[in-house]
Order: structure tokens, then sequence, then C-alpha cells
């Protein structure tokens, strides 16, 4: 059958992003084939888009957040059936289409409580959030914790589901407007980093002592003013690369300032197994359902503006998540 996709066909600027019809396959072997109905837009497309993760083979598809009905299964396939609601937030790369295969065990069934384009909103930084939270780090009551791009789509679910859990949040944001923003996504501190040393505020803040462990999606521009918010044997958490990549660096950095541990987490480690999969997205679904964590959506645009959504995301200007509808 013929849909329309989002393909990119060699690297650069939102500009490369074209609308296009494509063939869509019938679903084989353990697959199964989605109608979208909302796609989300995350950093790590215009990590794709830019070259920065190559994606293999161009041209390429785009996106790996998506929400949609079963229409078809191929053989073998028991993790869903046809007509139910679905989303994923993993490989392959692709979700910026009408229709598409995909492989059913990476496929979640959506509670009917969570509707479509929030379903699209949560799932790659509501499960992001998760694994960073509950697992990379397991933020326990009393903690006080750093987390940059507070405002931002990860951040503003992560600043709250971390003040449930009983944590003081830190956020980290670049205007006073996203200050604000974020204090209402439950940080009870925020530094405007454009504006404030970030290090010195964190310090200031905790009496001296530093925090147990900082959350960093920014990467290279930030890096160091984040190892230097964190006490002795804290833990550095450097999830993505918004300013670039962290470059090279002398690890007797870490010794330096206090023994401290660093790691570079994905989410497609943290759900390579269905098993890991499903556990992770029940949390979620949980805090969602019970409002304990609330999914702010701040853009719409449709599917076929999706370089302009790439612009907003890149400008530093948007808040919340950004979801293209077909």
């Amino acid at each position: 059958m013929q849909a329309h996709a989002v393909l990119f066909s060699r690297t650069g600027g939102p500009e490369v992003l074209v609308w296009e019809e494509v063939e869509v396959p019938n679903p084989g072997p353990g697959e199964a084939l989605i109608r979208q109905t909302a796609i989300g837009v995350n950093f790590i497309d215009i990590y794709h888009r830019t070259g920065l993760y190559p994606v293999g083979s161009l041209p390429s598809g785009i996106g790996l957040e998506g929400v949609g009905v079963v229409e078809a299964i191929g053989p073998e396939v028991t993790e869903v059936s046809v007509g139910d609601r679905v989303a994923y937030a993993s490989a392959p790369i692709g979700a910026y289409s009408e229709w598409r295969c995909m492989p059913a065990e990476r496929l979640v069934r959506l509670p009917p409580g969570i509707s479509d384009e929030v379903a699209a909103a949560m799932m790659l930084k509501g499960m992001t959030a998760h694994y960073l939270l509950r697992r990379t780090y397991r933020v326990q009551p009393g903690d006080t914790i750093v987390f940059y791009a507070a405002s931002g789509g990860v951040g503003s679910i992560a600043c709250q589901w971390a003040k449930h859990l009983g944590a003081e949040v830190i956020g980290v944001v670049g205007s006073d407007e996203k200050a604000k923003l974020a204090r209402e996504f439950g940080c009870t501190h925020t530094v405007v980093y454009t504006r404030e040393r970030v290090p010195d505020r964190v310090r200031e803040i905790t009496g001296g002592k530093g925090v147990p462990v900082v959350y960093d999606s920014v990467g290279q521009t930030t890096f160091f003013d984040s190892l230097d918010c964190l006490q002795p044997r804290g833990l550095m958490v450097s999830f993505g690369n918004a300013s670039g990549p962290v470059p090279p660096f002398n690890i007797q950095e870490l010794a330096l300032r206090g023994s401290l541990y660093l790691t570079r987490p994905t989410l497609a480690t943290y759900t390579s197994t269905r098993a890991e999969l499903l556990a992770s997205a029940q949390e979620l679904f949980e805090v969602v359902l019970s409002k304990t964590v609330r999914v702010h959506i701040g853009h719409r645009f449709r599917l076929r503006e999706a370089a302009e959504a790439h612009r907003a995301l890149e400008s530093r200007a948007t808040t919340g998540a950004i979801v293209l509808l077909p």
C-alpha cells in the first residue's frame, strides 16, 4: 500500500527532511502493521538527522516513537492483536510515517485512560525518566538531585516523578520562563545557567555538600560543571548531547573531584528485553494514570511539518514534548 513518510537522503539541517510517498509492505513474521495516529519528536531524531548518530544507509526514515492502531499482523505474532491501540519507543528508525510495520515484540498495548497524543509525548521520554530515576541511580526520599533541561520533554516528567519519590530537585534551565515551568513540574530550586554558575548555586543550596547524582542531557558545554556539583563518590549520568558530544578527557578528573562515578546510559539498553520494556512501560502508565506525573505537550505540528518541529526543538525555545500528527 502507498502512504506518506518523512525521509532524509543526506545528513544536515532540518531542510534535509522531505515528505514523500512510500510503499508500506505487508507485515512479515513477527511484525505488526500500524496505522499511526501520533508521533513523538525527540532529540535523538536530531542526532540521526545530523549524522551524530549514524543511521546506516541513506535514504532513511526518521523517528523512534509512535502510537497507532494495529491493522494487520504477520505470522507468529502473539504480543498484539488487530485493533489494539499500541505505542513504541525504539528502533527500527522510521516513526515519522502514516503507516508502518514494527516488530510486535517492541509494541506495548495502551491502557484506555491514556490518549494517543499523550502516549506519543511520553513513551520515550517517560521510560527514559524511569530508568534514570529507578535503575541508573535509584532515587530515595531525602535525596537532593540535579536535573538539566528541567522544563523539557524528559525533564518535565522526571522532575515530577522525582518529587513523588521524595527527592528535592534542583532544575537547571535556560530562562526565567523555563524556571517557572520547572517549579510547576516539581523543582524545589531552579538555576538559570545562562546567568548563574551551576556548581556555585548547587553548593549554596546544599550547604557546600554537593549532590549524589546529576542527570545531564546537555553534554559538551555542561559536563565539567555537572561533575563539580557532585559530592564525593557521586554519580554523573550523562544521557544526552544537546550541545554536542562530550570530548575525550583524562579520567583522573574523576579522582580529583572525589572518586566520582560516570555512566552514559541509553533507553535501548534498559529496555533490551520484552520483560524490561513491559515493566518500564507499566510503571510509567501507573504514575500517569494516577496523575502523579502530568505529561506536558508544548507543541503540535502536522507530520509533513517535521522540519519545522526540528527547528523549534533545536532553537531551545520549546518546553515539554513535541508531537507530530499525521
